[in-house]
């Protein structure tokens, strides 16, 4: 066990460092395993194709800084990436909608390494309810009441039909759940202290499209 040394953290982290710090996870594991001991912030962003002041300043976030001349130990930073992301503990959350989109999230079994935990999905199909998917039970939609007082669970994924995602989510905030992983298309209208992360499939695939038919007029 590494004995990380940190230095004080200073304020929140802005949401693009948030989504680029998995990313230096992924390739410092990756250099980890390859047997590299430490490494520095041009090393990072030439392979990331990034600044490497912004490196640095991304990294910066968790309180660790690096050594002149020397860089990163990279396994004391993969350490503490993971401990900054809150990838290192399991954070316990409910699927609510067994379809096609939540039942291959449930199969992604990758996600639990990822500090998200999914330990039951929720449905009103009765022809889903009672199974399992990827080792998750699927349970009837009502149990959701009594199972979020019991559990304490706080984050909740939804992948529901897009016309009752407001009234899910609704319910789910009067279970206890601080914190909503939105893969529908409604734009959730909820207290301000609801902590809500929309993925839109389509909206990514609009993006990806869009950018390919650009470079082919191009």
């Amino acid at each position: 066990m590494i004995a990380v040394r940190r230095n004080k953290i200073s304020g929140q982290a802005s949401e693009p460092t948030l989504r680029r710090l998995p990313g230096y996870l992924f390739y410092l594991k990756k250099m980890r395993e390859e047997g590299m001991l430490n490494i520095s912030a041009p090393t990072i962003g030439k392979e990331l194709k990034c600044d490497p002041t912004q490196v640095v300043k991304d990294l910066s976030v968790t309180g660790i800084k690096g050594k002149p001349k020397v860089g990163y130990n990279v396994y004391e930073l993969c350490q503490v990436i993971e401990n900054y992301l809150g990838f290192n503990k399991p954070n316990e959350a409910f699927l609510i909608g067994a379809g096609n989109l939540g039942s291959a999230l449930m199969a992604y079994q990758e996600s639990q390494t990822l500090g998200l935990k999914i330990i039951a999905a929720f449905d009103v199909d009765k022809d889903k309810v009672g199974t399992q998917i990827g080792g998750i039970h699927v349970l009837e939609y009502g149990k959701i009441f009594s199972l979020a007082d019991r559990l304490k669970v706080k984050i909740a994924i939804l992948t529901t039909p897009n016309n009752v995602a407001q009234w899910v989510a609704e319910e789910l905030v009067d279970c206890g759940i601080k914190a909503i992983w939105n893969f529908t298309l409604t734009n959730l209208d909820l207290p301000g202290e609801i902590i809500i992360e929309n993925t839109s499939m389509s909206a990514f695939a609009a993006v990806l499209l869009r950018r390919l038919n650009d470079s082919i007029i191009k």
